[in-house]
């Protein structure tokens, strides 16, 4: 079968088994390659851009589970910005994509959550970085047990968002075996760990996309789900802000894994929260099935991550990258601006299981303006790069993985060409596109960064 031509619409032909390959199925896409000058002697910088052309989300999604999506609201594949994995070939990755399309539209002074393709199932997708292009070579859809889809949809009545159509206006039903996947790995045996912002939880998937188990925080007593649901984290989790659970997730050399909370915990309350600059990353071993450390995260204040930016809630840790050993890149981010950080996970960083786990610690390891002042063994962190002075990065980068000495890929999350409000979509129901595309960039450090 001939490719799909970017930006026109048309039907796949036969539907393919989960995880076959979809090379004969690709939209390839092209745009003009970003070449940002050196800014200086030593300074990083772009050497090359590539995008992901238009596949429409319905025939994507009805070619891994057929039927699962009847209406696509003229959507294109998008959102497999949410992290960046090598897939070991050079130029070769694995993704993810988020939740799906989603939204917010306010109605009668209330925001509500829309997922206008509420049919569409999280996938994991390989890629190829050819020239100027993000190819599509293989994608494998996440399901339950019984072979289902997970979907994206919110899990819980009262701790997640309600979810509604497209417009705001037809409530739709919480599904527990949902997932709003963000980080991934590829473990040894070929499996996958994933994490996850509803919970937040840890998610092992097997080569075909089968979701293994899911590991939650104690207390969350998630019901109903097509999959092992194991309360296997720390409790205080339970506080994650809404939306900013899990997204970041980093592989060690021995197996170990790391997550990243996006965003500092609301705790006690989401004043605290959004006024924190304390997050917090776990270290959790296949092997046993448990965390086995915790660590303390400081960010950068607000304006020194985006200048210009004065609200700290902005603040997110959207990837983290083994770089080596216990070492790790750590992306602080806003929407705007990006700057990455490395970091050693050392022993004595350690505070699981004490003081600051404890929900009922007063004041609350988010609300310390200085928490080394007050003893807590904060993880020292010096700057690699900031992505701001590099020209051609785009905004919202998602996703990062090694990709060469001294090299790094990125990825930026599109959300699937959506906007909030209720613009997102004409008089039709048909989306009406941000324009803001998908890409895969890769930055230059200088030599000895990492």
């Amino acid at each position: 079968m001939s490719p799909l031509v970017p930006g026109k619409r048309r039907a796949l032909g036969r539907s393919v088994a989960a995880g076959v390959p979809l090379a004969a199925l690709v939209a390839l896409g092209v745009a003009p390659a970003a070449t940002g000058a050196p800014t200086g002697s030593g300074a990083a910088e772009v050497t090359g851009s590539a995008t992901l052309g238009d596949l429409p989300l319905g025939e994507f999604s009805n070619t891994l589970l057929p039927g699962t999506v009847d209406d696509d609201r003229g959507v294109d594949l998008g959102g497999i910005g949410s992290d960046l994995y090598p897939a070991g070939r050079e130029g070769e990755f694995w993704t993810v994509t988020d939740r799906g399309p989603n939204g917010q539209i306010k109605v009668d002074g209330t925001k509500r959550r829309t997922f206008p393709v509420p049919g569409f199932d999280p996938a994991i997708v390989k890629i190829r970085v050819t020239g100027e292009q993000v190819k599509v070579l293989d994608a494998i859809p996440l399901t339950t047990k019984s072979g289902k889809p997970v979907t994206g949809l919110s899990n819980q009545e009262a701790r997640d968002e309600k979810p509604y159509s497209y417009d705001a206006r037809s409530p739709l039903s919480y599904n527990p075996n949902g997932l709003d996947t963000e980080g991934i790995v590829r473990a040894a045996d070929g499996s996958f760990w994933l994490v996850d912002e509803y919970g937040p939880s840890l998610v092992h998937v097997s080569a075909d996309g089968q979701v293994l188990a899911r590991h939650v925080p104690k207390g969350l007593n998630l019901r109903g789900a097509d999959y092992p649901v194991v309360e296997s984290l720390p409790s205080v989790l339970l506080h994650r802000k809404t939306n900013r659970g899990f997204e970041g997730l980093a592989q060690l050399p021995g197996g170990d894994l790391v997550l990243a909370v996006q965003s500092p915990l609301s705790l006690p309350d989401t004043d605290a929260g959004d006024a924190s600059r304390t997050t917090r990353l776990l270290r959790f071993s296949p092997k046993s099935q448990a965390v086995t450390a915790e660590y303390a995260y400081r960010f950068d204040p607000v304006d020194v991550v985006d200048p210009g930016e004065d609200d700290p809630s902005e603040l997110k840790i959207s990837s983290v990258v083994a770089v080596g050993g216990d070492r790790l890149l750590v992306e602080e981010r806003t929407d705007k601006a990006a700057r990455l950080q490395e970091v050693r996970l050392t022993r004595g960083a350690d505070i699981l299981g004490g003081r600051w786990d404890d929900d009922a610690t007063s004041p609350s390891l988010e609300q310390l303006a200085d928490p080394a002042a007050r003893g807590v063994p904060v993880l020292d962190k010096h700057l690699v790069v900031d992505l701001n002075k590099v020209d051609a990065v785009p905004d919202k980068i998602e996703g990062i993985a090694l990709a060469g000495r001294d090299t790094l890929a990125l990825i930026n999350d599109n959300d699937f060409g959506m906007s909030d409000g209720d613009g997102a979509f004409d008089a039709d129901g048909r989306l009406v596109d941000s324009g803001v595309e998908t890409k895969v960039t890769h930055v230059k450090l200088p030599k000895g960064a990492l």
